[in-house]
């Protein structure tokens, strides 16, 4: 199997923890990918029209898209249950807890797209705030849980690590480790797992 990922990719960095956690790390070869805002890129996108980050492409050739649905393939490839659950209301839980991490990032994304991306004096600062706003509140919601701490490492925990992962990267001064100790504490726990650390966006 082959992934196109990036080192800077949240999305990306999701699929290489779950890999490391399930023990196929060694299964999939790293193919580094470029998608810039803005320009074309011919040959990421015969293999995607969508043009995003990451892609599993199978040995048979298949191709399988989203982070989440990679991430639900490797499970599946490794007995199934280890990082989503079979079946039940948990299930269905965690699938519905990991669409908010997976919609915070995509506001976060363009939250960063709009400021850096985008031409000056094109900037549109009320489209920024309510998606940093979504972002923030999605923060808000997972540091209000209780079990946060004591919580399964899972789809769900990974999606939170590679959200709190992206801000340090891209936001540096945002502030959420004073505003969320809760989730401060999580990230630093969390830092022990080498899968976290391995897969650490570059500084």
């Amino acid at each position: 199997m082959k992934l196109t990922f990036s080192p800077a990719s949240p999305f990306a960095r999701k699929v290489r923890i779950a890999a490391i956690e399930l023990g196929l790390i060694d299964a999939i070869e790293f193919v580094p990918a470029a998608v810039v805002p803005g320009q074309a890129n011919e040959a990421y996108s015969r293999l995607t029209p969508l043009k995003k980050l990451p892609v599993l492409i199978l040995d048979n050739g298949e191709v399988i898209l989203d982070s989440y649905v990679i991430v639900e393939y490797l499970d599946e490839l490794s007995g199934g249950g280890k990082l989503i659950p079979a079946g039940g209301p948990e299930r269905w839980r965690i699938k519905s807890e990991h669409s908010m991490l997976q919609g915070m990032l995509d506001s976060m994304l363009l939250c960063r797209y709009e400021k850096f991306a985008r031409p000056q004096g094109t900037h549109w600062d009320a489209w920024h705030d309510d998606h940093w706003n979504r972002a923030w509140s999605g923060l808000a919601h997972f540091a209000r849980q209780p079990d946060l701490a004591s919580r399964p490492f899972d789809v769900v925990a990974i999606g939170l690590v590679c959200v709190l992962g992206y801000a340090d990267y891209r936001f540096q001064h945002c502030g959420w480790r004073e505003a969320f100790p809760q989730l401060e504490a999580f990230n630093r726990a969390m830092m022990d797992r080498p899968s976290v650390r391995i897969s650490a966006p570059p500084t």
